[in-house]
């Protein structure tokens, strides 16, 4: 599985941004797909996934309803879309694949390249 996230960008705070991430292969409905986020000199963290099926979704505790995760398997795309972001939302923001329900980033086995948000006050 190869990942292709895009949307990035420069945004003032208080502004949205959606995230798009485009999976080779005709298996996409069978993983599940993570966002995760890594800021300069921190670690990467979880955002948030969602079930093969969009079944699930659930996002760590720092989301707090801002941003919600959806999934085109017609498409093989997942979507992060993002509202009220705040500096501390500036990062590099990464789609993942994984075959289990997991939320930290060894349980992803596929991985795209970043792509930056940065969020100005």
């Amino acid at each position: 599985v190869q990942l292709q996230a895009s949307g990035g960008g420069l945004v003032q705070a208080g502004g949205s941004l959606r995230l798009s991430c485009v999976a080779s292969g005709r298996t996409f409905s069978g993983y599940v797909m993570g966002w995760f986020r890594q800021a300069p000199g921190k670690e990467r963290e979880f955002v948030g996934r969602i079930s093969g099926r969009s079944i699930s979704t659930d996002y760590a505790d720092f989301v707090n309803g801002r941003f919600a995760i959806s999934r085109d398997n017609a498409k093989n795309t997942v979507y992060l879309q993002m509202n009220s972001l705040q500096p501390e939302d500036t990062a590099a923001y990464y789609c993942a694949a994984s075959r289990q329900y997991r939320g930290d980033p060894d349980g992803y086995d596929y991985w795209g390249k970043g792509t930056q948000v940065t969020v100005s006050s």
